[in-house]
């Protein structure tokens, strides 16, 4: 039986974990929503998510599978009415199976409803064609802004040069 809830900080080795199985390394080339090819090294890491978790108008929510984190989310409220959506995740053997629609839905839901949100943004490496069309499909638009990406050290070793990201939107209120 699948549930979604908020992260506490007691989840935060197993969603790190998570997330670096599903963007960097041999295990993320299970799934199609890899990094490897673009990033080396990690993409978080406990603390960073223990932080995301105790921030103010940040909140991780995980999708559990019995008693597993099989995918997650994380969420910041953008004032006044936004909301940013990052770090989507689902287990690399899982993607595929709706997992991560039903993550999505949860955090739209969520930003909608608790925050009173009325778009929701969120950024793609532009070179992931695939990632942008599944996006478009669950109604996100290109909104023509591009990104560079920077490295921090902890979030990634780029692999190839001149990395950027697109933004991303969509509408959460019906007009």
């Amino acid at each position: 039986m699948s549930t979604i809830r908020q992260a506490t900080v007691e989840d935060a080795e197993e969603i790190a974990t998570l997330v670096n199985n599903c963007y960097r390394g041999d295990s993320s080339r299970q799934g199609w929503t890899t990094e490897a090819h673009l990033l080396d090294g990690t993409r978080t890491n406990p603390d960073e998510i223990r932080e995301l978790i105790q921030a103010p108008d940040s909140v991780l929510l995980i999708l559990l599978d019995n008693s597993e984190i099989i995918g997650s989310v994380h969420l910041q409220k953008e004032p006044p009415s936004s909301c940013y959506l990052g770090m989507l995740v689902v287990k690399p053997t899982l993607q595929g199976a709706g997992v991560g629609r039903q993550v999505m839905q949860a955090a739209e839901n969520f930003a909608r409803d608790e925050w009173k949100a009325d778009r929701m943004t969120m950024t793609v490496f532009a070179v992931r064609t695939e990632l942008l069309a599944f996006y478009e499909r669950r109604g996100y638009r290109r909104t023509g802004e591009r990104r560079p990406f920077v490295s921090w050290g902890t979030n990634g070793i780029p692999l190839v040069e001149g990395l950027e990201f697109e933004v991303l939107e969509k509408p959460l209120i019906s007009s």
